[in-house]
């Protein structure tokens, strides 16, 4: 079966999967708010993850990146222009000079930017980590100039610090910052890898894949653009193609004890999707937007 006809039927499954399953489904999966809530607040900010906290998100999804000190901080992009008033690498900026940046300077444009000069700044893992003792945190590496073995150093200092090994789950596209971590460390399983794995299992006809036999933890988008290669005689052919989590793909990985947090919820259609599919979490934008009324 081709990439093409596996991404199809993963749609037409999906939406074919029986409403009468939700009652037999565990409650809700855990909300993540995605870069502490970035449609709610300045991203990456303290004041991002309290309103998050407030609108009773479950989890944090951070962004870590390192500062010219080898200093992990909260910020993404590589450019400091993006979101604060200062312009140039994150890592040209100490960790001190990152505190006084005003990181509420571009949120929120249309209106005419709210939450300027408010002492909102790009602060520390260390500072997260101090204020926030009993909050799940899931670190997402993403440090274009960092060194893995630097950033690891940086990371476990921290992280032993704290003792907040069991707090923590660290992620990355880049799997050179996965491996780099000690065993200890809890991760996700490489991105490529659970892409691998979603095309593997409908083209082995809805088997698992052999090295899912060991449990692990994939984030993933709920659908997510590809390109299909299809190879014929007389050469080859290109299309545009939606690879999507079906029921079967779930009931898959689940049977080798796999955790799955789907990315991209971020309305009550996709959250309905993901509920129904068994997702043990979701990274959202806007925790607000899933607050139930009795949580007020």
């Amino acid at each position: 079966m081709s990439l093409y006809r596996y991404c199809l039927y993963s749609l037409i499954a999906l939406f074919a999967f029986p409403l009468s399953v939700l009652a037999e489904r565990a409650p809700g999966p855990k909300i993540i708010a995605h870069r502490a809530g970035t449609d709610d607040a300045p991203e990456n900010t303290l004041f991002a993850i309290e309103e998050s906290l407030r609108n009773k998100a479950d989890a944090i999804w951070i962004t870590i990146q390192l500062s010219k000190d080898n200093v992990p901080v909260l910020y993404r992009p590589r450019d400091l222009s993006a979101n604060t008033n200062l312009k140039g690498a994150v890592s040209s900026f100490s960790a001190e000079e990152l505190a006084q940046a005003d990181a509420g300077y571009n949120f929120q444009p249309k209106k005419n930017f709210p939450y300027r000069h408010k002492n909102i700044t790009v602060p520390t893992l260390e500072q997260v980590l101090t204020r926030y003792p009993h909050t799940f945190f899931y670190l997402d590496i993403k440090s274009p100039d960092a060194d893995p073995a630097q950033m690891t150093k940086a990371l476990m200092q921290v992280l032993k610090k704290h003792h907040a090994l069991e707090r923590i789950r660290v992620y990355s596209t880049e799997s050179k910052f996965l491996q780099a971590l000690p065993p200890e460390v809890p991760k996700f399983v490489s991105r490529d890898s659970t892409r691998q794995y979603l095309v593997e299992t409908l083209l082995n006809g809805n088997s698992c894949p052999p090295s899912l036999a060991e449990s692990g933890w994939h984030g993933f988008e709920l659908y997510r653009k590809v390109k299909v290669v299809e190879r014929f005689t007389l050469g080859e052919g290109v299309s545009e193609a939606t690879l999507a989590w079906s029921p079967q793909d779930m009931q898959c990985f689940k049977q080798s004890a796999q955790h799955i947090i789907l990315f991209g919820i971020n309305g009550p259609e996709e959250m309905d999707m993901a509920r129904r599919l068994g997702a043990d979490g979701v990274m959202v934008n806007s925790p607000k937007l899933f607050k139930s009324p009795a949580q007020d």
